[in-house]
């Protein structure tokens, strides 16, 4: 039987198959990214509250009216950024989701798109999935992007460049140099930013700056960020894009055709959590992860792995060449 060419070069995710052998052997899971401690109690409270006060039909497609409003406030305290709750804010069913909604809505067949890598797996498919061609760039793991390669990978059928900082699975936090030579960029091939965000409040140097508050980038980014990885509910799918008003447009309309909308009563349980937690939340969590960090990169050095820490996010890329000659899915299998 026929099936379609793009997806012949997909394989299963490496994420989800070691995730399937780690649970087949009993194996501590190292390799998908979701916390083993418990949410917010606020979060998980609001949800509860929400399904008994019958809150369980659809919400309004592009995100419910509390979630987007509180997202709202949210751009504006942290980052300074003057975000409309009714035509730049959309809620989508994961950052996953957002991404593949993004890039639906703004690339065409035969465009191109930089992916920087190693990258979280669907960034290339997604841009396969479009009909474009997935431009590589190699992203260090403890030394500034190689910006020249960056500016030869553009061109002018550049339609988006993907970034991802805090990055998975760098653990690289991009500076503000490096995001100033990319909207740059950006600005000189008409290319759009589309940033995900997702582990924001999780970096231990630098700092977390959107290139959407850079000039000449409010219009031309796409920031996706989402409530996975904040409050430790990855299984809810909460996800979030900010963009203009004639992309969101565009990106509301597919994003209503593949999923039509997120689950109602977890939005409320969100929107609760930006309402309610305060700046001592989102400290505690960097804090937290920094101690989880060190502890990791400590215990990989013992055995014998080399490592550096990561910067942001939580993940751990860790060399096993003085371990084993075996190929690297080998090894971890």
């Amino acid at each position: 039987m026929h099936t379609a060419t793009r997806t012949h070069g997909f394989t299963e995710s490496v994420i989800r198959g070691m995730t399937r052998l780690a649970v087949e052997h009993g194996a501590i899971n190292l390799a998908q990214g979701f916390p083993n401690f418990a949410a917010p109690e606020i979060v998980k409270e609001a949800a509860i509250k929400a399904i008994r006060d019958d809150v369980n039909q659809y919400a309004i497609t592009w995100g419910a009216r509390r979630l987007r409003h509180a997202l709202a406030g949210k751009y504006r305290e942290w980052y300074g950024m003057e975000v409309d709750p009714e035509t730049e804010i959309t809620v989508t069913c994961g950052a996953t989701e957002a991404m593949a909604s993004a890039l639906m809505a703004i690339v065409d067949p035969g465009d191109e798109v930089v992916v920087f890598e190693p990258y979280y797996e669907n960034y290339g498919p997604d841009a396969i999935l479009c009909g474009a061609r997935p431009v590589y760039v190699p992203m260090p793991i403890a030394a500034e992007l190689d910006l020249d390669r960056v500016a030869k990978a553009c061109s002018a059928r550049t339609r988006a460049i993907i970034l991802n900082t805090p990055n998975n699975p760098t653990g690289r936090v991009l500076s503000r140099r490096e995001l100033e030579a990319i909207a740059e960029l950006c600005r000189r091939h008409d290319a759009y930013a589309v940033t995900d965000e997702i582990y924001e409040h999780i970096y231990y140097e630098g700092e977390h700056l959107p290139i959407a508050t850079l000039p000449g980038m409010r219009e031309r980014t796409i920031t996706i960020s989402g409530a996975s990885k904040t409050f430790s509910i990855t299984g809810w799918r909460v996800g979030t894009i900010v963009a203009a008003p004639e992309v969101t447009d565009a990106i509301r309309k597919v994003h209503d055709f593949l999923t039509v909308g997120a689950p109602a009563p977890l939005q409320e349980g969100v929107a609760a959590a930006l309402e309610t937690l305060g700046p001592d939340y989102y400290t505690g969590l960097a804090r937290d992860y920094r101690q989880r960090r060190d502890v990791l990169c400590g215990g990989l050095l013992e055995a014998g792995f080399r490592c550096t820490p990561p910067q942001g996010a939580y993940y751990v890329l860790a060399d096993f060449s003085e371990l084993s000659d075996l190929p690297d899915d080998e090894f971890s299998a």
